[in-house]
């Protein structure tokens, strides 16, 4: 009988429960996907520029751990506000309430159960389709990542089992200690709102406090080390739910009490409702924050280390394009660039020599870089300007001819390419322009140049460095480990940080997903309360687009709080990779603006979906 009654009411709510199916189905996904990389340690300590890459993700399944605890308790408490009037009924028609609450517990139980199996089947497809998707975009094999790993599908299993079993257990007993009328009157009862005075000042000042100890620790990362992200960890995620708690409902006070926006249209309603719901909200929102706030984080850091290979790779080189003896085809292909500045030098080479053109050097002057002495900014760019009056220069020793100075050298063996990777042990010369002609060979040229994206014309730049290869071994015979080109640095620094920047978008991507749910599950779970007050002002003559009008604009500060304050401890967390990176902040509006976009798309689909809700049909 009991089962009967459970698969009965489960077939009559379907729609609702789908809802609650849906959420711990992504949590659960999203967790299993973190464990995957949390537990693979072979994985991350081989392809992370972070040396202590496995301690910040035991910290990340700390964080995890926490909302997520959080979150499943929420979630598995919407089951007993959907059934509490239903079981009410059943134990006025004589059922015992030692039935009931059993029937509780074993639907909690079920429902936690079937999601688990989703969530881990889901987990698993979402951790292979999105790693082959970056995989494939960051040209990064992945070796000895798995989507199916064991050890992080039992720690999903055992985790989930404990959190259902406990929330089960819960809300039997909630059930237990509620009598008959309090459960038939449930959803007629008003939700509590939060404490004023003494103790939103006292939750204001934990919040302004523990999220202040956060981002001192963040900011100093580097001189803090393990201990700095273990104080951001158990500063700002306490901290952050303080804030809303405490400060949201003061927030919306003011709002309220401006009379000129709160007499304004349907305002009057739209604030009051936000402030008589705003102790349930604030939790809910102090969850999605921390979500925002570690998937545009990963997400921002992975993009920032991406984008940072090409900082570093410029670093020690002052041209982005160069090219030795430069075939018509390249020359062609070269036309269609945007070049800064663009040179060409002519030179030639023989068994004992690479001779320049003065000329040609001294006609246009090329950049070099030197080291600034300076923390913030390692290098500078340096035009070389030391006069060449003499002749003839060379690095050979020699009694008649002047040694090449110093700053030419660096540009000829680092810029114009011509070192001991390309050409051997052959000395350099600059020489004027009858010197220049009397040597006897083959007037080559280089090409140097900037342009306005170096990563654009990487291809390119590929198939130029494979036959530099092979002209070095026509030169040396030798193919070179090396031939001092920017793009085999920018190369080499890529497939270093590949890995980090791999786990970076990997779990943005997850985390950014789980945020939606949260969000939308307690909105759109929440809607059918709401279904009441609509209808009563369409009884008494507001018009449907002031209501809709009024949805827009509540759910849009729903949405605003936790995505501003998110957003604030991913600019301030940035500073925790100061000390790696060279510029964090590198084009930090790509990742936000991808946010913003995913961000304002839930936020228009959970309008929608609410209006369908709680808006009586035309």
């Amino acid at each position: 009988m009991l089962v009967k009654l459970l698969s009965g009411s489960m077939k009559k709510m379907w729609k609702d429960y789908l809802v609650l199916l849906f959420g711990l189905t992504i949590s659960i996904a999203i967790f299993y996907m973190f464990e995957t990389l949390a537990q693979n340690k072979a994985f991350l300590e081989a392809n992370a520029l972070i040396s202590s890459i496995v301690f910040v993700f035991h910290v990340g399944t700390f964080i995890l751990g926490l909302v997520t605890i959080f979150y499943i308790f929420y979630a598995t408490s919407f089951v007993l506000s959907l059934r509490q009037k239903e079981l009410g009924m059943y134990m006025t028609l004589g059922a015992k309430k030692g039935k009931v609450t059993q029937m509780m517990f074993l639907e909690t139980l079920v429902i936690g159960i079937i999601s688990l199996i989703i969530g881990l089947i889901v987990g698993v497809g979402l951790s292979e389709g999105i790693a082959r998707l970056l995989m494939s975009r960051l040209d990064f094999s992945g070796e000895g990542f798995h989507a199916l790993y064991p050890s992080s599908l039992w720690t999903t299993v055992i985790f989930y089992m404990i959190l259902f079993l406990l929330t089960a257990i819960v809300n039997a007993i909630r059930i237990a200690r509620k009598s008959v009328l309090e459960l038939l009157h449930a959803d007629q009862k008003a939700d509590n709102k939060v404490v004023k005075g003494w103790k939103t000042f006292v939750g204001t000042l934990f919040a302004i406090v523990l999220i202040a100890v956060g981002y001192f620790a963040m900011i100093n990362m580097g001189e803090l080390a393990h201990v700095g992200v273990l104080i951001a960890a158990a500063t700002v995620t306490p901290g952050t739910y303080f804030f809303f708690m405490a400060m949201l409902p003061f927030i919306i006070k003011r709002i309220k009490g401006i009379r000129t926006i709160n007499e304004k249209g349907l305002n009057a309603f739209t604030y009051a409702q936000l402030d008589f719901r705003v102790s349930q909200l604030s939790k809910v929102l102090g969850t999605v924050a921390m979500l925002v706030a570690l998937g545009l984080g990963a997400m921002t850091a992975g993009l920032s280390f991406y984008h940072n290979t090409e900082i570093q790779s410029s670093m020690m080189h002052a041209y982005d394009v160069k090219v030795l003896q430069p075939t018509d085809e390249e020359l062609a292909e070269m036309e269609n660039w945007d070049f800064e500045e663009r040179n060409l030098y002519s030179y030639r080479v023989t068994d004992d020599g690479i001779y320049f053109s003065k000329h040609d050097l001294q006609a246009n002057p090329p950049m070099i870089k030197e080291f600034s002495g300076n923390l913030e900014e390692l290098t500078k760019e340096v035009r070389v300007a030391d006069d060449l009056i003499a002749p003839v220069y060379t690095t050979k020793e020699t009694d008649n001819d002047e040694t090449i100075p110093e700053r030419w050298q660096t540009a000829l063996r680092t810029e114009l390419m011509a070192n001991f990777y390309m050409f051997g042990d052959r000395s350099l010369y600059i020489l004027d322009q009858e010197k220049f002609e009397e040597i006897n060979a083959e007037t080559q040229t280089v090409l140097i140049g900037k342009v306005d994206n170096f990563a654009d014309y990487t291809d390119t730049l590929a198939k130029i460095d494979e036959r530099h290869h092979q002209l070095a071994i026509d030169y040396t015979g030798e193919d070179p480990t090396m031939t001092g080109s920017k793009y085999e640095d920018y190369t080499a620094l890529k497939n270093v940080a590949n890995g980090t920047i791999f786990m970076g978008l990997f779990l943005g991507v997850a985390f950014l997903m789980m945020m939606a749910s949260v969000l939308m599950f307690k909105l759109l779970s929440s809607a059918t309360a709401d279904i009441d007050r609509y209808q009563m002002l369409r009884k008494i003559g507001v018009r449907q687009e002031k209501l809709k009008k009024s949805i827009y604009k509540e759910l849009f500060l729903v949405f605003l709080f936790p995505g501003l304050i998110g957003l604030v401890h991913v600019l301030i967390g940035m500073e925790m990779f100061s000390f790696i990176l060279i510029e964090p902040y590198t084009k930090i509006w790509i990742p936000i603006s991808l946010f913003l976009v995913i961000y304002g798309l839930y936020y228009w689909l959970t309008v929608k979906m609410y209006q369908r809700i709680v808006l009586p049909k035309a």
